[in-house]
This record gives C-alpha cells, structure tokens and sequence, in this order.
C-alpha cells in the first residue's frame, strides 16, 4: 500500500453541516435516509436528564441505557462494541453456514469441523494423546526445552515467547523477538496480590490446574498442581511488570546468540530455538532481560516432574476449548466466570464463528467484505480519514510548546502516514494449510504451526507493508508505531460510531475521534518515540521531552484518582497513552469538525446545538456495562481505562464548557488553568 500524502498547508475539510461526504475531492450529498439511531445518530432515549452533564456527562448521555440494558449471560460486558460485534459475528455465520454445506473450502470446513459436537465429545482427549505421550517421554530439561519451544508453535503457552516482527530501530527489517511469559492467569499481579479477590482468583486457578490434570486421568492431581501454581508464582517475581513493559526503549534490548547464554545461563538456548526454528540469527530483540535471567534462573531451580506437569497443564489447557465437554466447561469456569464473571458459555456457533475468525480471518474477511462493506462506505470513511490527519497537521502547526526543528520533524511524520480502512489490499494465501472437516484438534494444530511459519518465511526478506493484524469483522482499531500506520477494519464502520446518515457532529464525535484516538498513537508517550519512517529514534529536543513529560505526569495524576471500584484505581501510568489518545484524538476530532462546517454555523437539532451533539456523539460509543469481575481484570491489566473514566476527558475540553457549561463545583469542573492541553 502507498503511504498516504497531505498537503498540509490546504483545507480539506468539505464536509457540510448535511449528510454530504467527501467523495474523490468532491462534496457529494448522500441519500436523505433516517440514521440507524435517533433522529440525528444519537440515541436520546438512553439519556438521563436528570444528571448534570458538568457533574457526570456519562450518566447524562447514557444512564438511561446503562440502567436499562441488562449483560447477557454469555457476555462479561456490554456496549456499543459488543452489539456491532454481535453483528458482525451473525454475519460471519451466514457466511459459514453456507460454505459449510459444501465441503472443500477452508473456512467451511474449520467451521464444520467445530460444529460436529457429537464427535468432539465421543473423542474426548484422545485427539491429545500424542502430545501428552510426547511430554511424558521427556528425560532432560534439554528435551523439555525443545518441548517447550515444539508446543509453542502450535499455541501452547510457555515461560519464553519468541515471534518474528520488525526491528524498532530498523523497520525495514524482520527480526526474531522474545518476550516474558508463561503465566497461567493474566498477569504477575494475580499471584502476588494479597487482596481477598486475588487470593480467592488464585485458589480458583489451582483448583482449575488440578481440575485438568483430573480429567486427564492423572493422579495426585491436588499436589501437583499447588506444585505447577508455585511455579509461576516464582516467575511471576521475576517478570516486569505491563507499566515497564509498555516502554519501547527499555523493552528494546538487542542480544547475540552469545548473551543468552551469558545473561541468561541455565536453560538450554540451543535446544530451545533450534526447535523454534530461529536459531542462527545473528541477533534477537529481547523485551524484558531481567525477566529473561530470573526465569532460566527458575527453570534451573525447579524440578523437572513439576515442569513436565506445567508443560502438561498448558497443553491441555490450550486446547480444552475445542475438547470434549467436560474440558470445555472446567476452561469456561475459570477462564471466563472467574476471570470475567461470565454466568454462561456462548452459543457454539458463536465459538465456531470466532475460532475461524482467529486462525484463518483473512479466509472468511474476503467473502465479509464482498457482502457487507461497499465501495460508497469505504470511500466516506477515507474522506473522514482525511479531514481528521489534516486537523492534526493544523495542531501540530499551532503548538507552542514544541521546537520548531521538532515541529517540522512530526509534520513530515505525518506526511508520511498511512492509513487502512476497511480490508487488506493483498490476501493472505492459506493454500498450504491443511484443514480436515472431522480434525478440529489437528485443525487448530495446524493452523497455529502455519501462522509460526508464516512469522518464520519473513526473516530475510523486504517488509510487506500491506499485512493487517486484524481482520475485517474486527470491531477494533490499532496505530502501528513501526509501519507509521492506523488500521481500522470494516466492521467498525458502523453505527454508531459511523453513520453516513447521522448528522456530521455525531459521527465526529464517534469515529472521527477514535480515528483521532489512533493517529494520536504516534505522538503519544510512546508512539512520538517513532520517526516518519517507523525507525525508534530520539528525534525530540531534551526540552520537547521535559516539557512533553510535565504535561502527560498530569494526565497520569488525574487518571490515578479515579476509583470505579472500591479501592481499585484506575492506573495513570499504565493507562497513560491510551487516555492521552482520548485527550488528543476528541480534541482533533473537534477542529475537523468545526473546520467541516466552512465558517457556518452547524444547526440546532432537537434542540441540541453542533457541539453539544458532537460530544454526545463520544459518550454514546462508549456505552458498555460490566461485570464486577470483568471490571476488576481491566483495572488490574488493561491500558485503557473504563469507559465512564474514558468520557470524562471532556473536562479537559474548553469547547465542553461552552457547550454545556457547568459551574465551578460541578464534579467534572476543572478550573481552565487546571485543564490538560497537550495538542
């Protein structure tokens, strides 16, 4: 794909305060259709009136619905992202479901193979049989070190995890990368803990490892699995933690074959990436090195019984879900009600449609596309696209605080971007993949060792800069720092974060600000790090930075004193670029928009005026209800903060104050020297 080029200096911003869009350069005014929410895209009757907007804009924009939507049983939350997400999974089936009936196609035959629960449950574990018998012959940490790395390719969990990306500082080039791992639960914090919750999580998850090995029909499995929990206790002392581990300079440490030996002695590094297929490079990027010494460091220490076991546990645990019941239900019971707080296990064609959507996306994206994405919604997507990046031009040219060598550098960054919208330009060929209607085991086997190999058949060759890591019937989005790149897929092109039919200020709000939110990436705590050309480079004056630092230690600071659950804060440092992507990208979204209107004055709808409706247009994409549980895992793991905490950056918003005016007290209210500006 071509990067995407902007004359920065002219408007492009053609959008009228109508339905019209930006199609080949020319305003083209769309068909007068009523949009799917609303009268102008917006869903009034999930306000709450009665809610000052000053003291809570997410209760006044959505409290209606939140108290009115209840989760369903199969689901850990609830929101906007999960009703198009429902969407796109019931399309996907009808896909399947057809290509189904006719055997021979991959992503049809994957799909049967899942579907014929009959079979799946008369297996049992025999399917796994093999690679238990494999693990079990194992005599040596060097034969379990290749074990290790031989399972690993087919998805199975492991204290090492190795892939094939670009090289941060040369992103030309494809490299060998290695990260911490290992971990049975999601994250160090679950088994050092001490709160309650923590500890009766970590209770649960023994009582899981040995729910496996029971069913496995091996013995003592109580013991053994208090054995295998201590285990990763003890790595989890020496892993770092997501706050440090999100730093692209400190997680990018480039080793010989020689320093693994050196800075990490005490597991078998020969056995180990022969079997993976990477040894002989000349370097490998390490992300956490401390971690990489304590951890072979465990692995020396602990017996070789007990790592069997945990070898054993993680395989079976990888493919319980495509087991037979029995295992089915033990991995849903902890991994999704414990973990989650999910009462009830999703349909099993819902599963089938993921299960193909997560191994062979590219192979049902093509045929989603075909059926659900025109040529007219792309083409509205790229024009908002359009007018976003070149009010981030229009920003970055304004900003007082940044060196003007500086300036001029992000300004070519930005000239240098590319955007993706809707689907890939170049398919993946799954033609020598291997899919077995009556195989499902074998078929996720297969799948995994193909997409490994696929990470392998890079190394050594030019990068292509039209691969996608996601597929089209995603409802995501994601900013790639090293392909200078922001990706959204199809499937998130839909209301009500893009309506061609709502009124312009919601679909800014909407879309336009997470689009905002991703290009925003770039020049975030971290993405900034990236020059135009991908490349982890200090290309900021020490000034930029320190002034730069003052600001997002503010961000951090006011998102460290949101408390959603009793005694649990939000984290301001994990969560940090991600709410500085908020901040940015809503404050982008707002100049495009403004800059849409050509000088005019947007009309009041409903009595609502362009302004109050362009953030109305924010909250109600961040409509979501969760689970106690679901929630407590967030805080404990994700860098984005909940979605209540995620609508009230418009505090920081001085159209905000304009548009609603709330008063000094108001609980939102920051005083304007006391708001942050970064862009």
């Amino acid at each position: 794909m071509k990067k995407f080029l902007i004359a920065l200096g002219a408007s492009t911003m053609l959008v009228s305060t109508t339905s019209a869009l930006l199609i080949g350069g020319t305003a083209v005014q769309a068909a007068t259709v009523k949009p799917q929410y609303g009268t102008f895209g917006f869903d009034e009757s999930g306000m709450d009136r009665s809610v000052a907007p000053g003291d809570d804009f997410y209760a006044y924009a959505n409290g209606a619905w939140a108290k009115n939507t209840p989760i369903p049983p199969d689901r850990s939350n609830f929101g906007m992202f999960t009703v198009l997400d429902e969407l796109s999974t019931s399309r996907s089936r009808a896909i399947l479901d057809e290509l189904a009936k006719s055997p021979g196609t991959k992503a049809g035959d994957f799909y049967a193979s899942f579907m014929d629960e009959k079979a799946v449950d008369a297996a049992g574990i025999a399917p796994l049989k093999p690679a238990i018998a494999g693990i079990k012959a194992v005599t040596s940490k060097a034969a379990l070190a290749s074990k290790f790395a031989e399972l690993r390719k087919e998805g199975v969990n492991s204290p090492f995890i190795v892939y094939v990306g670009q090289d941060d500082k040369y992103p030309e080039q494809y490299i060998v990368s290695a990260a911490q791992g290992g971990l049975g639960m999601p994250d160090r914090d679950y088994y050092l803990k001490t709160d309650a919750k923590i500890v009766e999580t970590r209770a649960a998850y023994q009582a899981f490892v040995a729910k496996l090995l029971d069913l496995a029909g091996e013995p003592d499995a109580a013991a053994r699995a208090a054995a295998i929990v201590g285990f990763e206790t003890e790595l989890a002392k020496v892993h770092w933690t997501r706050i440090d581990s999100r730093d692209s300079d400190k997680t990018y440490n480039k080793w010989t074959r020689a320093d693994f030996d050196k800075t990490a002695p005490g597991f078998d590094w020969d056995a180990f990436l022969k079997a993976a297929g990477v040894d002989g490079q000349k370097s490998y990027l390490v992300a956490q090195p401390s971690a990489f010494t304590g951890t072979a460091r465990v692995l020396a220490d602990t017996p070789l019984p007990v790592l069997k076991d945990y070898l054993l546990v993680n395989t079976i645990n990888a493919y319980a879900p495509y087991l037979s019941k029995p295992f089915v239900d033990a991995d849903f019971a902890f991994n999704q009600t414990t973990l989650s707080g999910t009462p009830q296990n999703s349909a099993r064609w819902k599963r089938g449609v993921n299960l193909v959507k997560d191994n062979i996306g590219e192979d049902l994206g093509k045929a989603y596309v075909d059926r659900y994405f025109t040529p007219e919604t792309k083409a509205a997507a790229d024009a908002l696209v359009k007018n976003v990046i070149a009010a981030m031009g229009a920003r970055l040219n304004k900003l007082e605080w940044m060196a003007p060598e500086t300036k001029a550098k992000a300004l070519e960054k930005l000239a240098a971007f590319t955007p993706k919208i809707g689907y890939p330009t170049k398919w993946r060929d799954y033609s020598a993949l291997e899919i077995k209607r009556g195989d499902l085991v074998g078929n996720v086997r297969r799948a995994n060792i193909f997409e490994w190999q696929r990470g392998l058949n890079k190394l050594g060759k030019p990068l292509d800069r039209s691969e996608w890591f996601m597929t089209p019937m995603e409802i995501n989005a994601y900013a790639n720092p090293v392909m200078n790149e922001i990706v959204f897929p199809a499937a998130i092109l839909q209301p009500p974060f893009f309506d061609p039919n709502a009124d312009p200020a919601v679909n800014y709000g909407g879309i336009g600000a997470v689009i905002g939110h991703e290009l925003s990436h770039h020049f975030d705590d971290q993405g900034r790090k990236y020059d135009m050309h991908g490349a982890l480079v200090d290309w900021w004056t020490p000034e930029d930075v320190k002034r730069f630092t003052a600001l997002t230690d503010k961000v951090v600071k006011q998102y460290d004193g949101y408390e959603p659950l009793p005694g649990m804060h939000v984290q301001g440092a994990l969560t940090l670029g991600e709410n500085m992507a908020d901040l940015a990208g809503l404050t982008v979204a707002y100049d495009a928009y403004k800059m849409s209107l050509g000088g005019k004055e947007a009309p009041v709808i409903d009595g609502m005026t362009g302004d109050q409706r362009f953030y109305l247009g924010w909250a109600q994409v961040w409509r979501r209800n969760y689970r106690e549980a679901n929630l407590r895992q967030r805080l404990l793991t994700d860098p984005h903060s909940p979605s209540i905490e995620r609508v009230s950056i418009v505090r920081n918003m001085d159209p905000f104050y304009k548009a609603y005016d709330p008063k000094a007290g108001s609980k939102l209210y920051l005083a304007p020297a006391d708001r942050i500006r970064v862009w």
